[in-house]
């Protein structure tokens, strides 16, 4: 058993913010009352859909797909301030899901998950909700997808596109992501559709996980994002994507084949660096790659049909909207001293 540290009072949780001129303060457990965000620095006079806030929370609600967790959601989201008459107020702007579907029943405090935080949470704070996972549960992401339709209303021109590269065995890669016909999974070989579902749904028959790759592309962005040291555009477009659980990784580009490809190679062509540039955004096509482990969440407790085995199919939605956040954040700092 690892050390735990003791200090005079246990830790608060901290973190629960992200972005700068355009934030967001996620707040909610797995198994509360509700979810929600409150998004800050929100410019004023936007326009605003209720109905197209409510489709990018469907796209990663729980009970839509076969192949994933066996809790059923509305998500029904909740506009609390920071709208009038159809458009933003440049307010804070508060939205919140409840929640129906909890069972909390099936969850208990001696359930430890290596790689989850089941461990971690009781050893820094001394005491947490082990139902469903609290704040660690990825349920917290429809705060970030809220969040994240806000951001996109900041970048009308932007372009991002996220889908699955590979599952467990599976790889595929699509040539033009934004022009492509993805299936409900989003997979790269849209034609493999079947045999992907399948295959997750023999990993939830047998309490497995599996992981895989997310390919995101960013399209239309200009060039001057980020800064050159310590707030590098990829640096931050990094930490948004690794604060998604399972997220264990992030390159940009041709990514790991840079290890293996000569200088004059790599090089030949600006395309090889995924449109980021001493930490800068060079006006070209962002491209991502991102690793996802498989979910801690195995054998009979899988089996009971709560958890997903495998987070890609969700996580698509929070990818995107991490990125949105992010790029709508440097985007208004880049433009905070235009006169």
């Amino acid at each position: 058993m690892a050390m735990c540290l003791k200090f005079g009072i246990n830790s608060p949780m901290r973190g629960n913010t992200f972005g700068k001129l355009f934030s967001i303060t996620t707040f909610g457990e797995s198994h509360g009352v509700a979810l929600g965000a409150v998004i800050d620095g929100v410019p004023a006079g936007l326009d605003f859909s209720l109905d197209d806030l409510q489709s990018e929370l469907d796209r990663r609600r729980p009970g839509r797909l076969k192949v994933t967790t066996a809790r059923d959601e509305a998500d029904q989201v909740e506009v609390l301030s920071g709208m009038f008459e159809g458009k933003t107020l440049g307010t804070p702007i508060a939205v919140m899901v409840r929640n129906t579907n909890q069972r909390s029943q099936d969850y208990n405090k001696d359930m430890v998950r290596p790689g989850h935080g089941d461990v971690t949470y009781s050893q820094k704070f001394g005491h947490r909700d082990y139902r469903g996972g609290g704040r660690s549960s990825g349920r917290e992401t429809l705060a970030r997808v809220a969040g994240g339709y806000f951001a996109g209303l900041v970048l009308k021109n932007v372009q991002f596109c996220a889908y699955i590269s590979q599952i467990g065995k599976y790889k595929a890669k699509a040539d033009s992501p934004f022009e492509t016909k993805f299936e409900k999974l989003h997979f790269g070989a849209p034609e493999k559709e079947k045999e992907i579902e399948n295959y997750l749904l023999d990993l939830k028959q047998n309490g497995e996980s599996a992981g895989g790759k997310v390919q995101l592309h960013i399209r239309n962005l200009e060039a001057g994002l980020g800064e050159p040291v310590f707030d590098k555009l990829k640096a931050d477009l990094a930490k948004a994507m690794t604060s998604i659980g399972s997220c264990v990784g992030v390159t940009f580009g041709i990514g790991e084949d840079f290890v293996s490809t000569p200088g004059t190679v790599a090089t030949q062509s600006r395309e090889n660096f995924g449109g980021i540039e001493g930490g800068i955004s060079n006006g070209e096509e962002i491209v991502m790659t991102l690793l996802f482990r498989a979910p801690s969440t195995v054998g009979q407790k899988a089996r009971e049909g709560r958890h997903d085995p495998c987070i890609l199919p969700r996580v698509l939605p929070v990818v995107e909207a991490m990125a949105k956040l992010t790029i709508a954040d440097h985007y208004l700092r880049q433009n905070a001293y235009q006169i």
